[in-house]
């Protein structure tokens, strides 16, 4: 059944769905094509009549994705046409309802907001809560850092994408009332380069006051580009594609299908300088005046509840990719630790050394693997996300109590167990898609997912309703700070654990 609502551009119609009224590919902004490509959002156009909103938008233009295919997810079609929205509303009731604002992960370069695992409606309903889920540019067309887009009228120096997610915020702000929801009480939430999108929004004085809290699953606020960073990579993309980096109209007249494989030359080309992520978010001096991690130590960033957490073998995903892997041997291992954790301490120790035999010592004492390949992979887990999770949640604790941490420990029975509690795992737990057939392949079939995945949607909405994420199913849940450090365990069991893994977290802090 066809449901109209009218937006500030004009009306929109859904669709009604077991009780919740859901109305998809809703735009926020104008489409970011010909003149507006590499420019910052600008406010929809009006349009007239009533607009179509029973399917979602087009996704941002992207290569394939390795997570997006271990979640049984397509990005489906593609079209710079991209800035919209998807929004799970249930029905009309006597009080507003929080609201919940998923960015979608995929490193900066893949993904969308509409792909099945990040169906909002089991949420919405479970919690009477309003769920949205929005697209935003990716790759070059949402990060290119170039001097001459920023010497433009209303430029920007490489964070269109950021700029996008303030735009979709801004309007979800504006409309949360329309859709029975309470603008005073959005909670965004996201994955991987959603969570460190969420991480650099921290840092952002445009986003200020549009929302209410945060919830970052396996990221933080460190993937940002420091200014020189940016540029070079953004450099090295107009090579690939073969125009001048000062050619605004030469980058605004290329073929999308030319972008997307200079693109991929690119991230070959940028190799280990830039880790897995050359196109990422940059401090500009503008819309990010500065490193939103130390914006947080400072106090300078919003003082929202937190919630942060990461997996326990977040790497056994790149795992399955690394053709090298298997063969990986103690002097291999001390090789890759050496470009990864480079340097020595004062007393002339290798970085690299003290890692391995820190986690080789506190994992011989848990009673676990202390192969090279699973120091590897624990050693990268725990670099990548658990540090930096850990050491946002400290600084922002110390501005804000009601600061919460989780570690998701649950390991997936798939691929004869090789997955573990891998990176990105937790997301169909997270929107209660863990039985789906689309993931089984991900998640596999064993019947303590569910339990599980109730206790998970439950902390979520409990959160998203008063910045707290303890409930009847996890009582309890102690706030998260630099002493005791009370972290939630997501598992077959669910108990509170102060400090766990500290030997490994405490390693970290001592390279800064």
């Amino acid at each position: 059944m066809p449901i109209a609502i009218e937006t500030a551009a004009g009306r929109v119609a859904g669709t009604e769905e077991d009780g919740l009224r859901v109305f998809r590919g809703i735009p926020y902004a104008r489409p970011p094509v010909g003149a507006l490509r590499l420019r910052p959002p600008q406010a929809p156009e009006p349009w007239a009549g009533v607009r179509d909103a029973s399917r979602p938008g087009p996704a941002a233009p992207q290569n394939a994705g390795l997570v997006s295919s271990m979640l049984g997810a397509s990005s489906g079609e593609q079209s710079e046409d991209c800035l919209t929205l998807n929004v799970w509303a249930p029905p009309p009731g006597d009080r507003p309802r929080p609201v919940l604002v998923w960015i979608h992960g995929g490193g900066f370069t893949t993904g969308s907001g509409a792909v099945g695992v990040y169906d909002g409606a089991r949420l919405a309903r479970r919690g009477e809560v309003v769920v949205v889920t929005v697209n935003y540019r990716l790759g070059a067309l949402g990060y290119l850092a170039l001097p001459a887009l920023e010497r433009e009228e209303g430029g920007a120096f490489g964070n269109f994408g950021v700029l996008d997610q303030i735009a979709a915020l801004t309007w979800v702000r504006e409309h949360a009332a329309v859709f029975g929801g309470d603008p005073e009480r959005i909670t965004i939430f996201g994955e991987s380069a959603g969570a460190m999108s969420i991480g650099a929004l921290l840092g952002a004085p445009a986003a200020k006051g549009l929302f209410a809290g945060a919830i970052l699953q396996s990221g933080a606020a460190q993937n940002v580009h420091d200014r020189e960073s940016g540029l070079r990579v953004s450099e090295l993309f107009a090579v690939e594609l073969g125009v001048s980096p000062d050619d605004t109209a030469a980058l605004r007249g290329a073929a999308v299908p030319a972008i997307l494989a200079a693109q991929a030359r690119a991230l070959d080309a940028a190799g280990r300088g830039f880790g897995h992520l050359p196109f990422q978010p940059v401090v500009d001096g503008a819309a990010i005046p500065r490193s939103p991690l130390a914006a947080v130590r400072d106090g300078e960033a919003p003082a929202v509840p937190l919630l942060v957490g990461t997996n326990l073998e977040e790497y056994k995903l790149w795992g399955l990719a690394d053709r090298k892997l298997a063969a990986l041997d103690d002097a291999a291992l001390l090789r890759r630790c050496a470009r990864n954790v480079p340097g020595e301490g004062p007393d002339g120790r290798a970085h690299a050394e003290r890692a391995v035999e820190v986690y080789r010592a506190a994992r011989a004492e848990r009673g676990e693997s202390t192969s090279p390949q699973e120091l590897w992979l624990a050693i990268e887990t725990d670099r990548w996300f658990r540090h930096p999770a850990m050491d946002l949640a400290a600084a922002h604790a110390r501005h804000q109590p009601r600061t919460f941490a989780y570690l998701f420990t649950w390991p997936s029975p798939a691929l004869e167990g090789r997955l573990g509690s891998c990176h990105a795992l937790e997301i169909p737990f997270v929107f209660g898609s863990a039985g789906e057939p689309a993931v089984a392949a991900f998640v596999g079939d064993d019947p303590a997912a569910a339990p599980l995945s109730d206790r998970m949607q439950a902390a979520w909405i409990a959160f998203a309703r008063g910045g707290d994420p303890a409930g009847p199913d996890l009582h309890d849940w102690p706030a998260y700070e630099g002493g005791r450090r009370a972290t939630r365990i997501l598992g077959a069991a669910c108990a509170v654990e102060d400090a766990p893994r500290e030997t490994e977290r405490a390693f970290w802090d001592t390279l800064r």
